[in-house]
């Protein structure tokens, strides 16, 4: 293990120097700050904290105020039985001036207003758990992917060890030549090898940069930035199936969507309200004046305070109020049927979790032996290999089994942490690093 740690800093070396070291916890923290979905889901909670309000639900009065001022030219005949009373005129000024100011209070509506106003509160605070789902993903998102660039950097450090040997390899047999005892058959197969081994590191390499691009895409960066992740991975082996299935009924999703139940209940309630009769409070102050430079009224004025009463009793509308009422029961039997589909769809994927976390589990200790034993077989054959006493192809298999020894043992080990970042995830155990 410490061949492979000691290769690996070698292998980083060149992207150390300009590179910017980058921990876990840098890239959760830089992700919840930076990210453009958490952005919308927190003005998604500024927006239902706006809409929570009284009056929003309808429970304020609505007070208004209008008026009118509008100045006439008139042309007036007007003739009665009586000659003397005619009257004609072009032009006749005209100016009539109106004002109201007045208010409506709601007195009664079948608590539809109640309804409301716990619907909205309800609301925000359903905005407020899709924000702290919005959060755990993406934490679950950064340490996945950090990981995965763990996994890849491991596997280029074995590659890495390899392509040495296949240096050694090569050195050896050119040694070997100049003193007669190696042919051209193993020079050519020495140099196939470390030129092979090369390509397979810059494949790898490939990957791993497109990994930190990945990273960097949910951390919201430029894409084109050097990162380096100097880290391992720790598997945590006390985790408990049961209280991960207890604590899954407290995720935010699931609380989210049983919300929406509430939520459609009182949509409910709001629909049937309109069932019902209204009642309404009236009051205000309304002024009139009319002003005419001819005619049979001079002037007109009037003005006063009035106050009333307002009843609307709905007595048949198509009975759109009743389907209405009838599709908003259904669509709150449609999300209490999405909400315990989501509950058993988290359940499945925490037992799936569970099953890979324990199995991964099982096999990342042999799979450690079985690392630590191919090294020190790969070393041995080498030395055999200098001694005549091994063929090219010896050290080659060797080679290729401490490669799949290393690519089992860094794949084992993501395999376990994914599955552990998974369970806590889906159990709401995942916390910031």
């Amino acid at each position: 293990m410490k061949r492979f740690i000691i290769y690996l800093t070698f292998f980083s070396l060149p992207e150390l120097l300009h590179a910017q070291q980058l921990t876990l916890k840098d890239a959760v923290n830089i992700a919840l700050n930076k990210n453009l979905g958490i952005k919308i889901a927190e003005n998604n909670v500024k927006i239902a904290e706006e809409n929570n309000n009284y009056g929003i639900a309808g429970g304020m009065p609505v007070v208004s105020a209008s008026g009118s001022d509008v100045e006439e030219l008139t042309s007036l005949e007007q003739k009665y039985a009586n000659a003397a009373n005619n009257k004609s005129s072009n032009n006749a000024r005209s100016n009539q001036l109106s004002a109201s100011f007045g208010a409506t209070v709601p007195i009664y509506s079948g608590s539809k207003i109640s309804n409301a106003s716990k619907r909205l509160d309800v609301a925000e605070s359903m905005s407020n758990d899709y924000l702290k789902s919005r959060v755990a993903f993406i934490t679950y998102n950064v340490m996945t992917k950090y990981y995965d660039i763990i996994r890849q950097e491991s596997y280029a450090a074995t590659l890495e060890r390899s392509l040495e040997v296949s240096r050694q390899k090569l050195d050896i047999v050119k040694a070997q030549q100049s003193v007669g005892v190696a042919n051209n058959a193993d020079l050519f197969q020495a140099q196939v090898d470390l030129n092979t081994q090369m390509q397979n590191l810059q494949a790898q390499q490939l990957v791993i940069d497109q990994a930190k691009t990945d990273l960097l895409t949910v951390l919201t960066l430029k894409q084109d930035s050097l990162i380096h992740i100097k880290d391992t991975i720790i598997v945590a082996t006390d985790l408990q199936l049961a209280p991960i299935l207890q604590s899954m009924e407290q995720h935010p999703d699931l609380i989210a969507a049983g919300k929406q139940v509430q939520i459609d209940q009182y949509l409910e309630r709001e629909t049937a309200a309109y069932r019902y009769p209204s009642l309404t409070g009236n009051a205000g102050y309304n002024y009139n004046y009319t002003k005419n430079s001819d005619g049979f009224s001079l002037l007109n004025q009037n003005y006063g305070p009035y106050v009333g009463v307002g009843v609307n009793i709905p007595i048949f509308n198509g009975s759109v109020y009743k389907r209405r009422q009838e599709i908003a029961g259904i669509n709150t039997s449609n999300d209490k049927l999405i909400r315990d589909t989501l509950g058993i769809n988290y359940t499945g994927n925490i037992i799936k979790s569970w099953q890979a976390y324990n199995n991964n589990l099982q096999q990342l200790q042999t799979a450690k032996d079985n690392y630590d034993l191919s090294g020190k077989l790969l070393d041995l054959v080498l030395q055999r290999f200098q001694l005549k006493q091994a063929t090219i192809i010896d050290v080659k298999t060797a080679q290729q089994s401490f490669e799949n020894a290393g690519y089992l043992l860094i794949n084992v080990s993501f395999a376990a942490k994914s599955a552990e970042i998974r369970l806590k995830y889906y159990g709401n155990q995942l916390s910031q690093p």
